[in-house]
This record gives structure tokens, sequence and C-alpha cells, in this order.
């Protein structure tokens, strides 16, 4: 790795550690040339996955947009950030382990209501209710009908 100081074009690892999610490697390095200290990290390549909006277009797959919904959905409810920051990753794994570049806006919400189901019933009935766009009592009678057959098993 060059040298950011000095331009050096070789510098020697002192230390290397991975991160907690071990998905990144942060490397202290030594120049030999002018004895200076620097951090670098390495990270995994990744392809953008391509979300496929109900409308047909497509935009980048946004973790942060996944949060927020996921937030809405469980405000003032028993929720805790760390339950939707696992949601999150754990969505954002599944979609990245399916070696796919494009994934239908559909199926990303049924992961989500997948994963809200198990962690708190009215999360998971606000945010059913928003991604599968009721437009009356009936559709939510359904889901919640549906909902107990689910829980019955």
């Amino acid at each position: 790795m060059k040298c950011k100081f000095c331009g050096y074009k070789d510098s020697k690892v002192i230390d290397s550690r991975t991160s907690e999610d071990n998905m990144t490697v942060r490397r202290r390095r030594e120049c030999p040339n002018c004895g200076r200290r620097f951090t670098t990290f390495e990270e995994y390549e990744t392809t953008p996955i391509l979300v496929i909006k109900r409308d047909g277009t497509r935009q980048a797959f946004d973790k942060e947009k996944l949060k927020r919904g996921i937030i809405k959905a469980c405000e003032k409810r028993p929720v805790s950030m760390n339950q939707i920051e696992d949601i999150v990753n754990t969505i954002e794994r599944e979609i990245n382990n399916s070696l796919v570049q494009e994934i239908d806006s559909n199926a990303i919400g049924e992961k989500v209501m997948n994963q809200l189901k198990k962690v708190d019933e009215v999360a998971y009935v606000r945010f059913a209710s928003v991604y599968r766009q009721f437009k009356d009592i009936s559709n939510f009678i359904e889901l919640l009908d549906n909902f107990k057959k689910d829980v019955t098993k």
C-alpha cells in the first residue's frame, strides 16, 4: 500500500483487526521510508442491488430507507433499536446472500413483515397496512384472520 504521506510505494502492516460484524478489516501500517503510521480499511467489494419498485422503476437498495420504514411501524411500541437493527441486518444479509442483482420491492416487504411478525404484532399490522395499501377494514380483517391461523398452527 502506497504511503499517504511521502508516496513511497510500499508499507508494512503493524496490526490487523476485524470489525465487530466481520465485514471490514482495519490495518495499521508504517512506511519504511518516512516512518509515519496510517490506518487503512478493507471491505468486501459489493455490486449494488437494485430494487424494482411497483411502478417498474429501479433504485439502489437503501438500508437506511428500510430502517426508517421499520422504525415508523414500531413507533410507540416496545421494540428496541437493537431489534430494529437486527431486522434490517437480517434482511440485508438475506438479500446479499441471494446473489441477485435486482429484487422486487414486494419481496423486501414480505421479508420485513416476516421479521416484524416475530417481534411485535402491532408493528406487523402497521407495516402490512401501508405495504399492502389497505383500502378498507375488510383488508385488516383478512390480514388478522390469516395471522391468527399462522399463530394457531
